[in-house]
């Protein structure tokens, strides 16, 4: 595990990981659809574990 986000690619199959993603929205109303995001995001960071690299996510989706 690194402690620098990685902001290039490197999703071994992005397409198929977004198409995974739509199809778990699929069923679910808004209210749950913001819950799985919720849970989604939670359980990634745990994932991750760092701090300071969960900082720099934070940071980066704030960037527009």
């Amino acid at each position: 595990m690194t402690d620098r986000l990685i902001t290039e690619p490197n999703l071994d199959a992005p397409d198929d990981f977004y198409q995974a993603l739509l199809d778990a929205h699929q069923p679910l109303g808004t209210e749950e659809s913001h819950a799985f995001n919720a849970r989604l995001v939670l359980l990634l960071a745990n994932h991750i574990g760092r701090l300071p690299v969960l900082r720099e996510a934070l940071a980066a989706a704030q960037m527009r």
